[in-house]
């Protein structure tokens, strides 16, 4: 049995569409579907059925899954275990951030990391989902959030903190609030998706959810929408920028915790610590703790 197969098949389940495994294994969606139909007709039975779009586990495909996982967790150990005596500073490095990081810091401080280690490539994949790095879909995450997975080392590098925002196109149609409770006489934008369970979300929803116009699951599309002038914007302090009016913090400040993580096994290898010191030292000279 060819291992690309399990992956090809544990990528579905992952993803749950053809589509989706393709992008994650970097391959086009006719390869995906030809490798599962030859995979099916080798094992003789279907492992998928198609419901509501969704790729579905059969009853022979739960039967699979488990022991595809276990093999999927020995190699992604053998990976680690290779990667982790690695001890020149070399090779590449893929770090996961959100847009909002990826956009405001990272350009300067990378720039700045290769002209100290210019054989050290670093890949920035921007996303705010939870990537794999058991199987080294990413060696480092920087990630915002009061609690990082167990699983995973590192440290917090910065707190910051949020603040109501507008632009001066808002202001010249409504004028401008003055503090927390006068919110309830202007347009607010709010959050949708996983966004909507941060703090300063779950806060405004509680006291100003008449006041919203429009949603975003994106803190960086929020602040555009704010800059257009459809209504005032809860952002973190590092969303400010000169289109936008900062005009006070929020009450009860719901700062943002941001954590640089990595993987145990990979604690060691080189290029992984050079990277993961040089980020924590940029971020906590500009942001302090």
């Amino acid at each position: 049995m060819d291992w690309n197969a399990l992956k090809v098949f544990l990528a579905i389940v992952h993803c749950g569409s053809l589509s989706g495994a393709a992008t994650e294994l970097g391959v086009n969606h006719s390869t995906i579907f030809r490798r599962l139909n030859a995979f099916e007709e080798e094992i003789g039975g279907h492992l998928f059925e198609r419901i509501n779009n969704r790729y579905e586990l059969t009853a022979l495909g739960h039967e699979l899954l488990g022991l595809a996982q276990n093999i999927e967790n020995s190699f992604d150990g053998i990976n680690r275990f290779l990667v982790g005596k690695e001890f020149q500073p070399k090779g590449v490095v893929k770090i996961t951030a959100p847009n909002n990081i990826a956009y405001r810091y990272l350009p300067r401080y990378i720039t700045d990391f290769n002209l100290q280690y210019p054989d050290i490539q670093v890949e920035i994949l921007v996303s705010n989902q939870e990537f794999n790095m058991s199987n080294r879909q990413a060696d480092i995450a920087v990630r915002s959030t009061p609690a990082p997975a167990e699983h995973l080392i590192g440290r917090k590098v910065a707190s910051i903190n949020w603040s109501v925002f507008a632009s001066k196109a808002y202001n010249e149609k409504f004028g401008l609030p003055n503090d927390m409770d006068a919110l309830s006489n202007h347009l607010l934008i709010g959050a949708t998706g996983a966004l909507s369970r941060l703090p300063a979300f779950t806060n405004l929803e509680k006291n100003f959810a008449q006041q919203v116009i429009t949603r975003c699951d994106d803190l960086t599309a929020m602040s555009y929408f704010a800059e257009s002038g459809q209504g005032l914007a809860f952002l973190p302090d590092d969303q400010a920028r000169p289109e936008l009016i900062k005009l006070f913090m929020i009450e009860n400040n719901f700062p943002s915790d941001i954590w640089l993580l990595t993987h145990p096994d990979l604690r060691n290898v080189e290029r992984i610590k050079l990277v993961m010191r040089f980020l924590t030292k940029a971020f906590m000279d500009e942001l302090a703790v």
